[in-house]
C-alpha cells in the first residue's frame, strides 16, 4: 500500500476545533495507537488521557504532543518535555497518521528494502532512523536536511525522499535509491553546513576524507595483519576437569552463554590468535564465561591476565575466580593498590617465573616491571575505561596472545570494529532465569522520596547504593543521609581512600553490617551484590548515558524487584543532550537493553575518537554512518591485498 493512500486514513486536529474527547480517543485507537491509561506515554504509538489532557507520542516527533481541551474545544496543542512536563513548542495543528507509517530510513550498509510491498508499516531499523528536519548525507551530493516523502501524480507514480540543500535547492531521491542516504551523526555537537548542489565541493570533501581513511585503515590493518600471520599451537578439546568445572556452576546457563562459550572455544582450537569481544548486559553472565575460558587456557600450561578498570572490581573478580576454581590446582593472585609494595614485588616475581596461573589486576598490570613466563590469554573488562597510554600498551600485547574483551555497553569503537569485520563478537542477549527489569524513577531531587526508598529497602532486609560523585562533599552527604534515615547504618567510599580504608568499608558493606553505601562511581563496573537492590544517583545530569546504565546495573542482580532513582537538582530543566540521555534511560527498561543503548549513546554524544586515530574532523565532514561505510569498503579492499 502506498504512503499517500495510507495517510488519507489519518486525521488532522486544529486549535479551536470542536471534537468530542471520546471520538478522538476512538479515532486514535482505530489508527493503531495504544491507550496506556497513564498521564504520559512512554514510547511511540501510545496515548493517554487525564481529565481534559490527551497526550500522544507520534513517530515523527522526538517528544509527545499534548492536546488541551476545554469541554469539546481544543484550546492548545503543543510538544512537551516527557520528564519535566514543560511546554516546548506550540502547534497550530497536528496530522495524525496510522501508527507505523512515519518514514524510517535504513543505514546504507544494511541494504534492506525500506518500503514493504504490502515494516503497511515501515521496517524497524538495526542502527538509525530519520524524521523530517534531521540532517542526512547523500553519498553523491553531501549533507542536506530531510524534508519529507513525496509521491508524484504521474501515470506511473513514484515515491521520493525530498532533501533540502543550501540556497533552498531540493534533491528528489527515488525510494529505490534509499541505500544512498544515511543519517548524519557528527562529533561533539558539531553542526555542519548544508552542502550546495552542483558545485563539486562535496566530491573534494569526500576525496579528502577517503585519503585519510585509507591511512587509518592501513595502520589498523597492520596490527591485525600481524595477528593473521601469527600462529600458535591450537588448544586441545575440553578435558574432564573442564567438564567438572562447568558442571559445578550453581545456576542454569542461558542459551547465549553456551553459544558464546562454544564460539570462544572454537577460536582457541584454531591456530590463529583470538580477538573477540563478549557483549552482555549487566548481570548476564560474562564473568562465568571468562572463568571457564581462563581455566581452559591454564590447563595447557599458559598464564591468564584479567585486566579491570577499578580496584573494587579487581577484588571482586579475584574472590569469584578463586571460589569457582577452588577444587583445582590453579594459583590465582591479585595485583592492585590494596597490596603493599613488598607483596606487589613478590607477585610480580612469581608471575615472571610462572608460579601464578591467573593474575587479576588494575592498570598496574601494564607497568614496565610486569613480565609473564608464558602469557596465553588477556581478558579485558570494560576496555573503554582505560586511557590512551594504557590502550597503546595493550595494542602491543595483543599481537601475539589471545584476547577476550568484555563490555556491557560497547563503545562505538568496539561495536564498529566488529561491524567492519575486524573483531569477532559474541552477544549475551538473554537475562538469567528469574531476573526482573529495574524500576526506574527520574526527576528532581526529593528528600522524601530518598527517605522512603531507603526505608523500604531496609524493611525487606536489603541494602542501598547512594551515588554522590563529589569526593569533597561525600562525608557531609553521608551525614545527611544518616540524619534523613536515623535507623540506617551509613558508610561512605571513594577512590581517594587508602587501600586499607577502602577495603575496610567495603568489607563492612559486603558483610551486611551497613545498610547504605554513599559512594562515587567506583561501584560502576561489574560489582555484583545480590542484596543491593536500590540505587539512588544524585546529579544524574552530569553522567554519560553508558555510565548511568552501568551504575543502574549494580542492582537487580537477583530475582528480587530492584529500583533506581535518578535525580537532577531542584529547579533544573533537562534539555539537549541531557534530556536525550534521560529519555533513553527511561525507555531502556527491558532486560538486555545495554547493546541498543550503546548505539543510542553513539548518536547522542557523537562518534568519539574512532579507531584510536584523530578522525574527528573527517567524521564531522561526512557524518559517522557514511564514514563507517567508506571505512568498511576500504578495509575490505585492503584485506584482499594482504
Amino acid at each position: 500500500m502506498l504512503l499517500a493512500a495510507m495517510e488519507k486514513q489519518g486525521t488532522t486536529i486544529q486549535v479551536k476545533q470542536n471534537i468530542r474527547p471520546s471520538k478522538l480517543i476512538k479515532d486514535l485507537a482505530d489508527l493503531g495507537y495504544q491507550n496506556v491509561q497513564i498521564a504520559t506515554p512512554a514510547k511511540e504509538g501510545e496515548f493517554a488521557r487525564r481529565g481534559n489532557l490527551i497526550d500522544i507520542w507520534l513517530e515523527r516527533y522526538k517528544m509527545p504532543v499534548r492536546i488541551d481541551l476545554i469541554g469539546e474545544t481544543i484550546e492548545n496543542i503543543y510538544l512537551f518535555n516527557y520528564l519535566t512536563q514543560q511546554k516546548i513548542k506550540n502547534l497550530k495543528e497536528v496530522y495524525i497518521v496510522p501508527f507505523g507509517v512515519t518514514p524510517k530510513i535504513a543505514p546504507a550498509w544494511t541494504r534492506k528494502k525500506a518500503f514493504p510491498s504490502s515494516g503497511g508499516k515501515y521496517e524497524r531499523l538495526f542502527l538509525s532512523e530519520i524524521a523530517p528536519g534531521d540532517l542526512v548525507v547523500h553519498i553523491d551530493h553531501g549533507i542536506g536536511r530531510f524534508v519529507d516523502i513525496n509521491q508524484t501524480s504521474l501515470a506511473a507514480p513514484r515515491q521520493y525522499l525530498v532533501i533540502e540543500y543550501a540556497k533552498g535547492d531540493k534533491l528528489y531521491v527515488p525510494v529505490e535509491q534509499i541505500e544512498r542516504v544515511t543519517k548524519y551523526i557528527g562529533v561533539g555537537g558539531y553542526k555542519p553546513r548544508l552542502n550546495t548542489l552542483g558545485t563539486g565541493g562535496w566530491e573534494k570533501v569526500k576525496a579528502r576524507v577517503q585519503e585519510s581513511i585509507i591511512k587509518a585503515a592501513q595502520d589498523l590493518l597492520n596490527l591485525y595483519a600481524k595477528r593473521e600471520l601469527t600462529k600458535r599451537h591450537p588448544y586441545s578439546a575440553d578435558t574432564l576437569w573442564q567438564k567438572q568445572l562447568e558442571d559445578s556452576f550453581e545456576f542454569v546457563e542461558t542459551e547465549d552463554q553456551l553459544k558464546a562459550i562454544e564460539e570462544i572455544k572454537q577460536d582457541l582450537e584454531n591456530p590463529k590468535p583470538m580477538d573477540r569481544i563478549l557483549v552482555g548486559d549487566v548481570g548476564f553472565g560474562k564473568t562465568e564465561v571468562a572463568i571457564r575460558i581462563a581455566f581452559k587456557i591454564v590447563q595447557e600450561g599458559k598464564q591468564v591476565a584479567v585486566l579491570t578498570p577499578t580496584t573494587l572490581l579487581a577484588e571482586q573478580h579475584y574472590h569469584l575466580f578463586r571460589q569457582r576454581l577452588r577444587e583445582f590446582p590453579v594459583e590465582v593472585q591479585m595485583l592492585s593498590r590494596f597490596k603493599r609494595e613488598e607483596e606487589q614485588r613478590k607477585i610480580i616475581a612469581n608471575l615472571k617465573i610462572g608460579k601464578i596461573d591467573i593474575i587479576i589486576s588494575t592498570h598496574r598490570l601494564l607497568s614496565n616491571d610486569v613480565e609473564f613466563k608464558d602469557l596465553g590469554l588477556f581478558i579485558i573488562d570494560e576496555e573503554h575505561r582505560f586511557g590512551v597510554v594504557h590502550k597503546e600498551k595493550l595494542k602491543g600485547l595483543k599481537t601475539n596472545v589471545d584476547v577476550l574483551s568484555m563490555s556491557a555497553t560497547p563503545i562505538p569503537r568496539s561495536l564498529h570494529m566488529a561491524l567492519t569485520k575486524l573483531r569477532d563478537m559474541s552477544v549475551l542477549k538473554e537475562p538469567p532465569p528469574g531476573r526482573q527489569p529495574i524500576e526506574t524513577f527520574i526527576g528532581e531531587l526529593d528528600n522524601q522520596k530518598i527517605k522512603s526508598a531507603i526505608e523500604a529497602e531496609i524493611k525487606r532486609n536489603g541494602q542501598i547504593y547512594y551515588v554522590f560523585n563529589k569526593v569533597s562533599g561525600i562525608v557531609n552527604k553521608a551525614a545527611e543521609v544518616a540524619k534523613l534515615v536515623p535507623k540506617a547504618k551509613v558508610v561512605f567510599a571513594h577512590g581517594q581512600m587508602t587501600g586499607n580504608e577502602l577495603e575496610s568499608v567495603m568489607d563492612k558493606f559486603y558483610s551486611g553490617r551497613a545498610d547504605v553505601l554513599v559512594c562515587t562511581t567506583i561501584i560502576g563496573s561489574g560489582l555484583d551484590m545480590p542484596s543491593v537492590n536500590t540505587i539512588i544517583i544524585e546529579g544524574v545530569q552530569r553522567f554519560g548515558l553508558a555510565e548511568v546504565y552501568q551504575l543502574r546495573g549494580r542492582v537487580g542482580r537477583s530475582s528480587r524487584a530492584a529500583y533506581a532513582y535518578l535525580f537532577y537538582p531542584q529547579g533544573y530543566i533537562p534539555a539537549g543532550d541531557v534530556l536525550e540521555r534521560l529519555l533513553a534511560l527511561s525507555s531502556a527498561k527491558e532486560l538486555g537493553a545495554g547493546f541498543a543503548l550503546a548505539k543510542k549513546d553513539l548518536e547522542i554524544r557523537g562518534a568519539g575518537n574512532l579507531l584510536g586515530f584523530a578522525q574527528h574532523g573527517n567524521i564531522s565532514l561526512v557524518g559517522f554512518e557514511l564514514y563507517l561505510q567508506l571505512l568498511s569498503q576500504t578495509v575490505e579492499k585492503l584485506r584482499l591485498r594482504i
